[in-house]
């Protein structure tokens, strides 16, 4: 996966990139196949905003479905987190829908009863 970071009158922490690209590759225990990840960083300028004033939106691209995620919060890396919370739902969803729930009941199990 590659993992692409962009920002846009904003200034990023030093260990910002680190732990975005952690939680990001985390993402790979689900069988969804992602191919590319960005993350747009922006920061509001308005002193009005201070609660909102730090954007983040993750987009994926590639074979796998398109996700994408908005969040705005205090700081990048709160802004991050929840962003990257909305991420881990969509894959859970998808990953849940590949999976195959067949269950068996006992009328459509064959039993040996030649014991």
């Amino acid at each position: 996966m590659k993992i692409i970071i962009h920002t846009r009158h904003a200034e990023l922490a030093s260990d910002f990139k680190s732990i975005a690209e952690e939680k990001l590759l985390s993402m790979e225990r689900f069988s969804v196949t992602i191919d590319r990840v960005e993350v747009e960083v922006m920061h509001e300028a308005n002193p009005r905003q201070g609660k909102n004033s730090h954007r983040v939106i993750i987009t994926s691209h590639g074979s796998g479905p398109l996700l994408r995620a908005e969040e705005t919060g205090f700081n990048d890396l709160a802004a991050f987190d929840g962003a990257i919370k909305s991420i881990e739902l969509q894959i859970r969803r998808i990953h849940e829908k590949t999976k195959s729930h067949g269950r068996k009941t006992l009328r459509t199990m064959e039993v040996d009863v030649s014991e």
